[in-house]
């Protein structure tokens, strides 16, 4: 019997790891989006956090589900699988996400994102995650440049008066 999400769907294609962790994260669900992955799993969040294990990646999303995510809801604007074989897959998924509020509780704006998880069939035939990688998206921006306060500012490769939206 494959791979079932606690509750929930039963995880037979690589793709429903994406529409899981969508889901349990709607739900404010960190146990069921911490079984989403492997027992040694890593997770690197969007600033580069890095948690090596299934009881981490639990523990990290219950607390931003009580501090600043309890009231966000997060939607897929597009997945793709790519087949390592047929064992393994890479799964990107676009987000956006909106209701985040900051530590104190005040709303902020709504964020975009990537995630890519490195999956693997189960020997019940189901699949698991055993690695995710979050970043965050900055409209037209190409990367970030480290201001000399240490912030990092999202840039363009190409200097703004040379832009046609300049």
């Amino acid at each position: 019997m494959p791979t079932e999400h606690p509750d929930r769907m039963k995880l037979t294609d690589p793709l429903d790891i994406a529409r899981g962790f969508l889901e349990a994260w709607n739900d404010q669900d960190p146990d069921a989006l911490a079984a989403l992955f492997t027992d040694d799993a890593d997770f690197v969040n969007v600033v580069g956090l890095w948690w090596e294990d299934r009881p981490s990646i639990r523990r990290a999303h219950a607390r931003g589900f009580r501090v600043m995510f309890g009231g966000s809801e997060m939607t897929l604007e597009r997945t793709k699988v790519r087949r390592l074989g047929a064992d393994a897959a890479v799964v990107h998924a676009l987000w956006s996400m909106t209701g985040q509020v900051d530590p104190a509780g005040s709303p902020v704006g709504d964020r975009s994102g990537v995630l890519s998880f490195v999956v693997e069939r189960q020997p019940d035939g189901g699949w698991l995650a055993v690695a995710a990688h979050n970043t965050d998206r900055f409209p037209a921006a190409e990367t970030l440049v480290a201001e000399p306060s240490g912030q990092l500012e999202p840039t363009s490769y190409v200097p703004r008066a040379e832009r046609n939206d300049a």
